[in-house]
C-alpha cells in the first residue's frame, strides 16, 4: 500500500507538472526563461517527492507540456533545467548540499571562463548570485548549527526552509539554461544572435526571471507546508532520503 500510494504521488505531480508547462504559459502568454509556469511545479515535486522522484517526475510534466503545446525543438534542451531544478531543492530540503555546491560552481565557473560572458551585464544575473549566496549561508549555518535545518519543524522555520530551497532550487534551472545558453554557445548555433541581442535578453531577463523566482517562493511558502504535514501523515515524506 505504501509503494503504491508513493507511486501515486509521482503520478499526480507529473500530472501538476503537465497543466503547469501545458496551460499556463499560453493561456498567460508567458515568454521568455520560462515558457510556462513549471516554476511553479518543480520546487514542490523536489520538496516532496524526494530526489529521483522530483527529477523524474518533473522530467515527465515538461516532457508531455513541450510536445503537445510545441514551442521549438531547442527548448526540450532547456527545458531539463526544470528536474535540474527540483533535485536541488530536494537535496537542499534534505540537508545534503554537496552537489548543489558542486553544481553552481561549477556553472558559474564555466560561464565565467566563455569570453562573451565579459561583454555581458555583470548584475544580470544578480537574482543567481544570490542564490549562490543563499546557499553557502546555508551550507554555514547547517554546519554550525543542528538544529538549524530542521525539516521536521512546523511554523515560521519551515516556511524559511521551503523558501531558501524553493529559490536555490529555481536559480540552479536559470543556472543550467544559461549554461546550455552562453558556455554551450546556442546563442550562436542555434539561434545566431550576436552581442547586442545578448545584452538586451541580459536586462530583461534580470527583471523577469527573479519576478518568477520571488513569485514561485511566495507560492511554495504557502502551500508546500500544508501538502508536506498531509503527506508525512500517509508516512510517504522521509526528510534523510
Amino acid at each position: 500500500m505504501r509503494k503504491s500510494l508513493f507511486i501515486s504521488l509521482i503520478a499526480v505531480f507529473a500530472a501538476f507538472s503537465i497543466v503547469c508547462d501545458l496551460l499556463m504559459g499560453p493561456l498567460m502568454h508567458i515568454s521568455g526563461v520560462w515558457y510556462s509556469w513549471i516554476f511553479i511545479a518543480e520546487p514542490i515535486n523536489g520538496i516532496i517527492l524526494g530526489p529521483y522522484a522530483g527529477f523524474f517526475s518533473t522530467l515527465i510534466g515538461v516532457m508531455i507540456g513541450h510536445s503537445i503545446y510545441f514551442r521549438g525543438s531547442p527548448e526540450f534542451l532547456f527545458t531539463l533545467g526544470a528536474p535540474i531544478g527540483a533535485l536541488i531543492s530536494s537535496l537542499i530540503f534534505r540537508g545534503k548540499w554537496k552537489v548543489a555546491l558542486i553544481y553552481y560552481s561549477a556553472l558559474l565557473g564555466a560561464f565565467f571562463v566563455t569570453p562573451v560572458s565579459r561583454q555581458l551585464p555583470f548584475w544580470g544575473m544578480w537574482d543567481v548570485y544570490l542564490a549562490f549566496g543563499c546557499l553557502l549561508v546555508s551550507i554555514v549555518a547547517i554546519k554550525k548549527w543542528k538544529g538549524f535545518w530542521n525539516t521536521k519543524s512546523t511554523g515560521v522555520h519551515l516556511l524559511h526552509i521551503v523558501a531558501l530551497c524553493t529559490f536555490i532550487g529555481l536559480e540552479a534551472d536559470v543556472l543550467f539554461r544559461i549554461f546550455v545558453l552562453v558556455p554551450c554557445k546556442t546563442y550562436q548555433t542555434i539561434y545566431g544572435w550576436d552581442v547586442g541581442i545578448m545584452q538586451s535578453i541580459w536586462v530583461v531577463g534580470a527583471v523577469e526571471t527573479s519576478i518568477k523566482a520571488a513569485l514561485s517562493t511566495l507560492i511554495n511558502m504557502m502551500i508546500t507546508p500544508p501538502i508536506i504535514m498531509a503527506v508525512r501523515k500517509m508516512g510517504l515524506v522521509f526528510s534523510e532520503d
